[in-house]
């Protein structure tokens, strides 16, 4: 008995984490502010918590999840409404260096070691400070790298060259099955799919590992042995 009891404590502390997260935002972990990170971890560690409580308190553990989440939704509504304190519940940019001066208040501030900083400089593709104008540490501990612009990739812009627009590029077929949903989007149907297919040479879906179609009418399927039709 005690084990279906912690199979279902678990089952049920994994859809009370998933509705709270859902809740509180879908963000990626390189966007989560110390704030947000810290509340997660809490509440990730409530929600295991909770999947062994034998004991009949288990709503003890939902509450406090539950408070949490909300705290995270005052502190969201906050953030918004009230630009200063943005610094303090969010934290703020801090300028590692500029125009060949390194900020070591701020590197003192933010708990970054100068090797550590080079080591993203090199990662980012950056191997001399001098092709670097402006490094920032962003709220979320990313560092984020201007460089002086002769030292940036060129961009058509700089050749003045106006390449085509291209637009959103939609799955058709995934693992052999077909997205009809994305077929109705598109105003297609199966007919047209396989009659594109059959151009390429191939009768049937199965060995598709994925299919997709662009605004330009082009359909590019991919085989499952990694071969690319075009």
């Amino acid at each position: 008995m005690e084990i279906l009891k912690i199979i279902g404590l678990s089952i049920g502390s994994i859809i009370i984490l998933f509705t709270l997260t859902k809740i509180m935002g879908q963000r990626e972990m390189s966007q989560l502010s110390i704030f947000d990170y810290f509340i997660t971890i809490t509440i990730g560690s409530i929600a295991a918590e909770m999947s062994t409580s034998l004991e009949n308190n288990f709503m003890q553990p939902v509450v406090a999840m539950i408070v949490y989440a909300l705290i995270t939704l005052i502190v969201s509504y906050l953030n918004t409404k009230f630009v200063k304190l943005r610094p303090i519940l969010s934290g703020k940019t801090l300028i590692l260096y500029d125009n060949g001066t390194l900020f070591k208040e701020n590197f003192r501030k933010a708990k970054i070691d100068i090797n550590e900083f080079l080591v993203q400089c090199r990662t980012i593709g950056f191997f001399n400070l001098s092709d670097i104008k402006t490094a920032l540490l962003e709220e979320n501990g990313k560092i984020s790298f201007l460089p002086y612009s002769d030292k940036r990739p060129a961009n058509p812009s700089d050749l003045n060259i106006k390449p085509k627009e291209e637009g959103i590029i939609t799955n058709l077929i995934l693992d052999g099955k077909i997205m009809e949903e994305n077929l109705k989007e598109l105003k297609l149907d199966k007919i047209w799919l396989m009659e594109m297919l059959q151009k390429q040479g191939i009768v049937k879906t199965d060995n598709i590992f994925l299919a997709t179609y662009n605004t330009d009418g082009n359909l590019s399927a991919y085989l499952t042995n990694n071969t690319k039709s075009n």
